[in-house]
């Protein structure tokens, strides 16, 4: 028996050695159920125990199999915020109370995401005004494994001021959108982890088999050997000797120590970062469970490997749809905001071609899209306080999408260049509106370059609807502009509904963040 088969068999079976009915903490009391659709139903008990479940007039049946596990799948049913039970029997009973069927969401990535309402601008009003028991909330602990995992500890609980401070702050605001706008229920799944790099949430197999990660797996693997051999374990031993020492030196002479100890082995090997970690131990344990969608806020740690990220990025998203065997569900992320020291010439940057990454990666997958933040981020503060516009801009495209609503969802991105001259004509598609500017009526944060690649400030002003004209006195040939194209840029345009453009660059460059042979 392979070892990933034979674990699941081991944990599986540790669920059925009481012979007694179990059920995931994914499904609860005070669960909602995806409207409209198919909503698998599961848990374990003793081998070859016939289940039934039955809920809004249905009854479906299944036996447990030998490892214990039983499926049953609930035929969809529309959406109802009338509190209803949910009943399982088998070799004992369950009954679910206060079931309601509406739109189930993921809320993911890392801490931008996790992120707290309790942490936001307003919180005092926020978290007094939460009074939505409509909307249920549940949060997947952070567990960092190779070892498939089948269940977490945790449980939904309703909208309410006691229970929405600890919560996703993005998740709550984007989910209280949709619950207002839609008037049904909502369910809101929390799984983020700060600072976690987007290959952990994929399944390490499907990365070792696609050589565009080979690199990736190269260094995993010989991180995972240096960590484990005893070399490594003494190279920590005598780092956290020599930080105890200095924390001692610092302490007798009154003085202040904030480096952080060196972090042993394990933290690396059970964190966010390994590949395959939050797959399993996070994410795993709630894949079937019947969802609309996921809102993704993540990148920050993948920054420095912008161009990877431009094929891990859909992969990620594509791996997740073909695990919850649910079709291309709608998948909407947040480019990364503003963020660090303002540069003073224009140039390169690490978290731009990241932000390009994440566009290009409308492209490559079906029923996906973009919100864009670039006027949202703090320069000291990775974690910008302002997550409400956050979500609206995400629930903007979902409402837009997957629930018809005429709304300007989309902010306007980089088209086309014509140069005449001196002068670059840069054409963006704004989605049926027009762009205007902001603070200043001239255009802010773009740059242009000759054939030498030298990359000089431009003076730009709005040219109609959709265009701008850009040059600079510098440069007498131009080959290319960009926009918006540093880690933390001082733009200002804006499509005329508040949306902001697409930081873009017209040239094709190699990036900073590509690998050198």
């Amino acid at each position: 028996m392979r070892p990933l088969a034979l674990t699941t068999l081991l944990i599986a079976l540790s669920f059925t050695a009481q012979a007694e009915l179990k059920l995931p903490a994914i499904i609860g009391d005070n669960m909602i159920l995806q409207q409209k659709q198919v909503n698998p139903i599961w848990g374990w008990d003793t081998p070859g125990t016939d289940i039934t479940v039955s809920f809004a007039g249905q009854t479906k049946t299944a036996k447990a199999a030998a490892d214990g596990k039983w499926t049953v799948k609930l035929d969809a049913v529309p959406a109802n915020a009338k509190p209803a039970i949910l009943g399982i029997k088998g070799s004992s009973a369950k009954e679910l109370k206060n079931v309601l069927v509406g739109e189930v969401w993921i809320c993911s990535g890392q801490s931008n995401m996790q992120w707290s309402v309790q942490s936001s601008w307003d919180a005092d009003l926020e978290i007094a005004t939460a009074k939505f028991p409509n909307i249920r909330l549940i949060s997947v602990p952070q567990v960092g494994t190779q070892e498939p995992q089948q269940d977490f500890k945790g449980a939904w609980v309703e909208c309410s001021p006691l229970t929405v401070g600890g919560f996703s702050a993005v998740g709550y605001f984007y989910g209280r959108v949709l619950h207002q706008m839609l008037d049904v229920p909502v369910g809101l799944i929390n799984n983020a982890w700060g600072g976690s790099a987007a290959e952990a949430w994929v399944r390490r197999d499907v990365l070792e088999k696609d050589p565009r990660f080979k690199n990736l797996m190269a260094s995993t693997k010989q991180n995972e050997a240096n960590l484990q051999s005893p070399e490594g374990k003494a190279k920590y031993e005598a780092a956290l000797t020599a930080w105890k020492l200095q924390a001692d030196e610092a302490k007798k002479a009154g003085k202040p120590f904030t480096t952080r100890a060196p972090q042993g082995p394990e933290g690396w090997l059970r964190g966010n970062a390994r590949p395959g970690n939050i797959y399993n131990g996070v994410l795993l344990p709630t894949i079937g469970y019947g969802i609309k969608g996921s809102i993704w806020y993540q990148g920050e740690s993948n920054a420095g490997r912008a161009y990877e990220y431009a094929s891990l990025f859909p992969l990620m998203i594509s791996h997740w749809r073909e695990e919850w065997k649910q079709g291309d569900f709608p998948f909407y992320w947040v480019q990364l905001a503003d963020y660090q020291a303002e540069k003073p010439e224009p140039g390169d940057s690490a978290w731009a071609e990241l932000r390009e990454s994440q566009t290009k990666t409308q492209a490559a997958i079906k029923n996906g899209g973009q919100a864009v933040i670039i006027d949202l981020g703090e320069a000291n503060d990775i974690h910008p306080k302002n997550k409400r516009d956050v979500a609206e801009r995400l629930a903007r495209l979902a409402l837009v999408n997957d629930y018809g609503f005429k709304l300007p969802s989309r902010s306007p991105e980089f088209k086309s260049i014509a140069i005449t001259g001196n002068k670059a004509l840069v054409t963006l598609d704004t989605f049926g509106g027009s762009l205007r500017t902001v603070d200043v009526n001239e255009v802010k944060g773009l740059a242009i370059c000759g054939e030498d690649k030298k990359w000089v400030w431009a003076t730009g002003k709005i040219a109609g609807n959709d265009k701008l004209e850009v040059s600079a006195a510098s440069v007498a040939k131009p080959i290319a502009v960009r926009y918006a194209w540093s880690d933390n840029p001082v733009a200002n345009l804006f499509s005329k509904d508040g949306l902001p453009v697409t930081p873009f660059r017209s040239d094709d460059f190699d990036m900073i963040t590509k690998p050198k042979l």
